[in-house]
């Protein structure tokens, strides 16, 4: 597998979880990869055709953080994230962006459990669009979303087949059917099609607007949310923050079809702030890795990592003490 440690708290969080990786039995051959603001501050470099090439014979990528602090003007805005975030997931086709939640004690949503099905290759951030007229009087920017029959399909199965495997057994469609009328027509259709197919999983849909309020309010209702590229990124953050932090979100870039690596990263961002301190917490990129080895059929290994960073996360909830990084990667072995 590749390692991209990149920028801020990335290198100490997933020093962690490959340290958890390791005790749960788990040996990983690693390549570690420098890449990130960092290293485009340094010689201006993202990623080369010759790189990404290379990547793709990996059976996975393990990503710490990426970007640079949030005052900083050194790295110019969408560099990275299309440069590299996004060229990986493209180049990569890894379609399905998935997230778990699961509602820590004392959170917002305590109790909830659920997943969110984010389609990871289309919408807005295709790139479809462009400037006229740049900095002048009558200036004109255009943002397309792309939305493909294949796209949505694809997305969609995968959002019934792991509905399948739940103990909920329910897909809600999110989206804003009502204004973004032909996107939203086809996501539509799409889904009740597919819905035909699995008469075992009760099926429901929501505006996101709605979603927003639902997702406040009785978070354990849903099973599995399935959604367009944009609204996934924007829902997933309010639900990391309703279940307990953005820190604890985890995150998985799927290729389901396996025709090259999928990307496992944490949500939380390079957090600058509280790089080196020590204090960072790497339960989401333990998390990560977790779905990583479930991806890579090391179920078993996987879900006593899951159990052992629920049980952690209970007990390190509400105290004042404040666990260090490495105190916390510590616990998650010792549950091993």
């Amino acid at each position: 597998m590749a390692v991209i440690p990149g920028d801020g708290i990335g290198p100490e969080v997933v020093s962690e979880a490959l340290k958890v990786v390791a005790a749960a039995g788990v040996t990983l051959e690693t390549e570690h990869y420098e890449l990130g603001a960092a290293r485009y501050l340094r010689d201006g470099f993202v990623m080369s055709d010759d790189l990404m090439s290379e990547l793709s014979g990996f059976d996975a990528v393990l990503l710490g953080a990426i970007g640079p602090p949030v005052d900083s003007t050194a790295v110019p805005a969408g560099v990275l994230e299309r440069g590299l975030l996004l060229r990986l997931r493209f180049d990569l086709d890894l379609y399905v962006n998935l997230r778990p939640f699961d509602g820590a004690p004392g959170s917002i949503a305590e109790g909830a459990s659920f997943k969110v099905v984010r389609e990871n290759t289309e919408g807005p951030y295709a790139g479809e669009g462009g400037v006229l007229r740049r900095g002048r009087p009558g200036e004109i920017a255009t943002q397309g979303s792309v939305n493909t029959r294949m796209g949505v399909e694809r997305c969609v199965r995968f959002a019934f087949d792991l509905a399948e495997d739940s103990p909920r057994r329910r897909v809600t469609l999110v989206h804003k059917t009502n204004v973004l009328t032909f996107a939203g027509d086809l996501w539509r259709r799409v889904f009740e099609e597919v819905g035909l197919e699995h008469p075992g999983v009760e099926t429901s849909y929501q505006h996101v607007d709605a979603a927003c309020i639902h997702m406040v309010e009785r978070a354990a209702s849903y099973g599995v949310i399935v959604t367009d590229n944009l609204f996934g990124d924007i829902l997933t953050d309010l639900a990391g923050a309703l279940c307990g932090g953005i820190g604890l979100a985890a995150s998985a870039n799927l290729n389901p079809a396996m025709t090259g690596p999928s990307l496992f990263e944490p949500v939380h961002g390079a957090a600058h702030d509280i790089a080196g301190k020590g204090v960072a917490n790497p339960l989401a990129a333990i998390r990560s890795a977790a779905m990583m080895l479930d991806f890579l059929e090391e179920g078993e290994a996987a879900s006593h990592i899951e159990r052992a960073v629920l049980d952690v996360q209970a007990g390190i909830a509400g105290r004042k003490d404040r666990w260090s990084t490495a105190e916390i990667g510590d616990a998650v072995v010792g549950r091993l």
